[in-house]
């Protein structure tokens, strides 16, 4: 789920004021850090969306681009010495440190932005900008919904007819959904083919972001509820206990049956998808379409022989499914969970008045959506008009993800209490997974120690 960046020097860039700028607007400077994105075209696309705000106001940006892994920990530090940029956005704010800033009051209420655009937003995006402020004990737009993303299920479709098995062969409801890639598609395909295919491929690891983020959609097939909108944690409720022994159970079961990699407890981000790309798992879950980015960038890169071109373009236009998940044990529809990259202005930040100017500039649907779609399909649009974007229904790939997203989105635990995204960077959810698989421990003791951290560390 999402290839792993390469380490990559800060670049500074700082980008000319236009000829024609007054003598006002010449002496500001407006100061953007910004994570890099997976694929060139995005930094281009963003660049340009720069260059044309200087080119209309005059003033002078000072645009400097971090390896995403790099944001937070550069960020922290400028916070931490009183130089913070005046804008600023990472892949991995909402994830881990939005919420804490917030609560903190060291983000600046951008409400006066936000609040007169909201009707341009889909449902669940603004709403995962609204963030607690600790002092003042209200919500309000401490960020700005930029991009999203969700997790989907991706397979191959040949591993599944080489198993002797269609795509309507495929049950859509919970249980018998797993069953069907672990006890039928893994035994056959192994016998037909004579390799040790696996038929899921589950992240389990515990430094990786893909291993809770795939648990946390059985946490939602089971319903359960482990925060309500007000931030109060429910995990003392019997029923949620219940919820999170049956979904644990499931999750490892897929492991204790031999249906995923014994290398999958050590899985880091995006071993999946290399795992998937080798063809030593039938299927995988994934949050971004990285895994058939990968097979397109193949098909259009001209430093690759025709052959290596043509077998990406067939993996990602024939051979590669994008799918939602089955209906719950319930029976209901599962609702994707939108995980909302968020940007933000800080507090301390110099110059205020000038990165809103920026972030009105920026949210213009004829600025942002060429950001957003510039990244292939891997971000999904956070406004309306974006959503409607022919892009989106350009192929079977993006269209799955569009469809998954119509079909509707919940939030994260830590939009309503900001400490989850301290247990999802502890991520005591692969922690008790290995509990079970690992150490032996059964299921509900497991569970048992879970909630007692969650009411130790979100209560």
């Amino acid at each position: 789920m999402g290839r792993l960046l390469a380490a990559i020097a800060p670049v500074a860039i700082g980008l000319a004021i236009g000829l024609f700028a007054t003598p006002g607007l010449a002496q500001e400077k407006l100061t953007i850090w910004w994570a890099k994105g997976l694929y060139k075209a995005e930094d281009d696309a963003l660049l340009a969306v720069v260059k044309k705000y200087e080119a209309k106001t005059g003033v002078k940006v000072e645009l400097s681009w971090h390896a995403a892994q790099e944001m937070i920990p550069k960020v922290t530090a400028a916070l931490d010495a009183g130089t913070p940029p005046d804008i600023a956005y990472a892949d991995a704010f909402n994830l881990q440190t939005a919420g804490r800033w917030a609560f903190e009051g060291k983000l600046e209420d951008i409400s006066d932005v936000i609040t007169p655009i909201k009707d341009r937003f889909a449902p669940n995006t603004a709403e995962a900008a609204s963030l607690a402020n600790g002092k003042t004990g209200k919500r309000a737009y401490y960020a700005f919904p930029l991009k999203q993303q969700t997790l989907h299920i991706q397979y191959w479709k040949d591993i599944l007819a080489a198993a002797g098995f269609k795509e309507n062969d495929i049950p859509y409801t919970w249980k018998e959904y797993w069953a069907f890639w672990c006890d039928k598609v893994q035994p056959a395909f192994r016998a037909s083919a004579g390799s040790a295919v696996f038929g899921v491929g589950s992240p389990m690891g515990i430094d990786s972001t893909d291993s809770y983020k795939s648990f946390l959609a059985w946490v939602d097939a089971y319903d359960v509820k482990l925060v309500d909108e007000t931030g109060k944690i429910l995990v003392g409720d019997a029923k949620v206990r219940q919820g999170l022994v049956d979904a644990f159970k499931g999750y490892t079961d897929l492991y204790v049956k031999g249906c995923t990699p014994t290398q999958s407890t050590g899985w880091k981000d995006g071993d999946n998808d290399l795992a998937f790309n080798g063809r030593t798992v039938a299927l995988t879950p994934n949050s971004s379409l990285s895994i058939v980015g990968k097979w397109l960038d193949d098909a259009n890169n001209d430093k690759l022989g025709a052959a290596q071109r043509a077998q990406g373009r067939k993996a990602y236009d024939e051979l590669i499914a994008t799918a939602g998940f089955p209906k719950k044990p319930s029976g209901s529809p599962m609702l994707s969970r939108a995980d909302v990259k968020l940007g933000v202005i800080f507090q301390a930040s110099r110059n205020k008045a000038q990165a809103r100017d920026f972030l009105k500039f920026l949210m213009e649907e004829d600025n942002l959506r060429p950001y957003v779609e510039s990244a292939l399909g891997r971000w999904f649009p956070v406004t309306t008009d974006g959503q409607k974007s022919v892009f989106w229904q350009a192929d079977r790939q993006r269209k799955s993800i569009h469809d998954q997203f119509m079909a509707g989105t919940v939030l994260f635990e830590f939009t309503w209490n900001y400490r989850f995204a301290t247990l999802d960077s502890e991520n005591v959810w692969a922690k008790a997974m290995h509990r079970v698989v690992n150490d032996k421990v059964p299921v509900d003791k497991a569970v048992d120690e879970l909630i007692a951290r969650i009411k130790e560390v979100a209560g």
